[in-house]
């Protein structure tokens, strides 16, 4: 019996070898082939994009809040550095300090603009608050002013409302930051100013 299944056997093993050789060179020549092909060209950064770069640098921020008008805004100081990503984000981290508020604020802001909705689009995220805010706006004629719609909590009463959030490039190193909040009233409140001036 054994010499009479040891061809057979062997048959098998033969067989096998060249079932696994022909798929290798199945596999090579595909691959030689894909690698012919032109790789699909990568999207390049748009002029809105190359816009978001005036952003990048490390910044100084003095701050104020208006909770109360009836009484004086609490400021605060801080640094903002914002790096590129790829050319399409631009990524702030930011640290500050307020007036009758405990520690320190960690803060990390996103911009990017999306061609689809052709619509500037961002997040924001800070230490002092489970709240993700997300961002769509669209930067005026002037091209100095950036203005992002968003939505979050109220301070002084339940439930989301709607902020309207605004950066406007006095120059190249000064920027102003303002947040207001739409009221029952249909008015805009401004409640958050901040102002930034790059690091020298």
């Amino acid at each position: 019996m054994l010499l009479e299944e040891t061809p057979n056997t062997t048959e098998r093993i033969i067989m096998k070898l060249v079932t696994i050789s022909a798929l290798a060179a199945a596999l090579l020549t595909g691959a030689a082939s894909l690698s012919a092909q032109e790789m699909p060209k990568m999207p390049e950064p748009t002029k809105e994009h190359i816009w978001l770069q005036q952003f990048v640098g490390e910044w100084e921020t003095e701050a104020e809040i208006t909770m109360d008008p009836s009484q004086p805004p609490m400021k605060g100081k801080g640094t903002e550095n914002v790096r590129a990503l790829g050319g399409f984000w631009v990524v702030g981290e930011g640290t500050g300090t307020m007036e009758g508020m405990p520690g320190t604020m960690h803060s990390v802001l996103t911009l990017g603009y999306d061609p689809a909705t052709k619509k500037y689009v961002g997040s924001w995220i800070d230490s002092m608050t489970s709240t993700y805010w997300k961002y769509e706006g669209s930067v005026d004629a002037s091209g100095k002013t950036l203005t992002l719609d968003t939505e979050g909590p109220c301070p002084m009463k339940p439930g989301l409302v709607k902020f309207k959030e605004v950066t406007e490039f006095k120059d190249k190193d000064h920027r102003v930051f303002t947040s207001s909040i739409l009221g029952d009233d249909g008015k805009w409140t401004k409640m958050v100013t901040v102002n930034y001036r790059r690091k020298k």
